[in-house]
């Protein structure tokens, strides 16, 4: 990552820069904030850590029919950890990553087991939940309980490298660079730090995207280091694509259609169906097995996971 400029100016935590950094996109954040229901008071902390999990690597217009569906069903951590985890591989429907069900129905069974049913707010115990890594812990803590925590996901670590640093993207993987800058840049006040956290990923989702950028519209393009040094392209690494058909994880997601769509065990025919090339039919099969999404049984029948 490019060194981050030094000058009175720009240095984070310089005082009147970050301040106005702090105020002018928290002013752009009451004005352009989507109304999205686990932004809601009623959502609960509950509803939030749902959202969070949901929302890795999938978009908001996924997620909400998916979220509205699941928390009506689930409205609390213990009713989900009540069910079977094939239930929520099923429930999950065609969101993708679908891991994500299994490491969400384990960190309910987790908070109802060591914390009654509600979760926790203390970023630690949130840690220690299963499927609950760095990022998840911040933004629940954040977002749910307004504690002051460093959220990092994509859309915020591409808003601090262009706006502070300088440079069109981030690394491929955060770096101890920019979780340095992320604390620098928080602001002191615990409630505000965490407005800071959802404001800051809300204009890197609306405004400062990753292809078509609208500096136009943007409450700091006047103190952006990428745009005021002209935008100077990408020459790092190259950025990641995001393929999909003829990959294993397109033949996963086939085979498990399959088996969200049935209410019996589902026979090996009915498998070998949905994809032509044997080889990799199998192995995906069996990766869907080892990650536990999958249950085999005698007599060549497979199942989702019942517990």
């Amino acid at each position: 990552m490019t060194a981050i400029p030094s000058s009175p100016e720009t240095r984070p935590g310089s005082g009147p820069d970050t301040a106005g950094l702090h105020t002018s996109v928290l002013a752009w954040f009451e004005q352009h904030a989507r109304d999205l229901p686990w932004r809601r008071p009623e959502a609960g902390a509950w509803g939030v850590m749902v959202s969070e999990f949901m929302l890795q690597q999938t978009p908001v217009s996924r997620v909400l029919p998916v979220y509205e569906q699941w928390v009506a069903r689930w409205p609390r951590p213990a009713d989900l950890a009540a069910e079977a985890p094939g239930e929520a591989v099923r429930a999950w429907g065609r969101l993708g990553y679908p891991r994500r069900a299994l490491r969400l129905h384990g960190a309910a069974v987790a908070i109802t087991e060591r914390h009654g049913g509600e979760v926790p707010s203390d970023h630690a115990q949130l840690l220690a939940l299963p499927g609950i890594g760095e990022y998840t812990a911040a933004a629940v803590a954040s977002f749910a309980y307004g504690r002051r925590h460093a959220v990092l996901d994509t859309n915020v670590r591409r808003v601090f490298a262009r706006a502070v640093t300088g440079v069109q993207y981030p690394p491929n993987a955060t770096t101890a660079a920019e979780r340095r800058l992320a604390r620098e840049l928080l602001p002191d006040d615990e409630p505000t730090a965490a407005r800071w956290a959802a404001a800051s990923m809300e204009l890197g989702a609306l405004v400062c995207t990753a292809r078509n950028e609208d500096c136009a519209r943007c409450p700091i393009a006047g103190r952006c280091a990428w745009r005021l040094a002209g935008k100077p392209a990408h020459d790092g690494p190259a950025r990641r694509g995001q393929t999909y058909a003829g990959t294993d994880r397109q033949v996963r997601g086939r085979l498990l259609a399959v088996l969200r769509e049935a209410v019996t065990p589902v026979e090996q025919a009915a498998l070998d169906a949905v994809w032509h090339e044997p080889v990799q039919r199998a192995r995906a099969l069996d990766g869907l097995v080892a990650d536990g999404l999958v249950e085999p049984l005698d007599g060549g029948r497979y199942r989702l996971p019942a517990g």
